[in-house]
């Protein structure tokens, strides 16, 4: 009677696995991002963006970004400069640390030519544009919230409160801007 219902739930697995269900619209018509795709996006999100492909400089929400890509090494990274590093205090660069583990999510605190950056690394040709807005948002978001929540403002695994959530609300906004044709 057991081996009954594997083979059924066998043959079910394999007709499931065949069936040729269309994808959302949206993400079939979603091109291998590049340069061309992420300049367009870039100028969605901020029509004032400037830039060649390969760097670009951009504002949301008063937050100054830049997006450096390299499409031969096939990465991305978006960055946004906070504070400098010889500021920070030891309990300071421990909670930096802290949020990287359990509320900054994909987008990153790091350290580099003396300051601490809002960072998002990122292969670039197998990044959706989704996946690009929301990291844009995730980016401000973390240099917005320095020094009180560190949140990237999707998640934080320990809960969250009224502020985090408006950050969520900004990736959502920032996605059907930038979604949107």
């Amino acid at each position: 009677m057991c081996q009954k219902y594997y083979i059924i739930l066998s043959f079910v697995l394999i007709f499931l696995s065949f069936s040729t269900q269309a994808e959302p619209l949206e993400h079939q018509a979603d091109p291998q991002m590049n340069n061309q795709v992420m300049g367009k996006l870039i100028k969605r999100l901020d029509k004032k963006a400037e830039g060649k492909p390969g760097f670009w400089a951009f504002t949301v929400q008063g937050i100054k970004l830049r997006v450096i890509t390299d499409e031969r090494a096939n990465r991305m990274r978006i960055i946004s400069p906070i504070v400098k590093s010889a500021e920070l205090k030891k309990d300071q660069l421990y909670r930096l640390m802290q949020a990287n583990f359990d509320s900054a999510l994909d987008a990153r605190y790091s350290i580099a030519k003396g300051a601490v950056w809002s960072t998002y690394l990122h292969p670039l040709s197998e990044l959706s544009a989704e996946e690009f807005i929301t990291a844009v948002g995730q980016v401000v978001n973390l240099v917005s919230t320095y020094g009180t929540s560190f949140s990237s403002g999707l998640l934080i695994f320990q809960g969250g409160d009224r502020k985090d959530r408006e950050r969520r609300n900004l990736i959502d906004k920032l996605l059907k801007k930038g979604l949107t044709v």
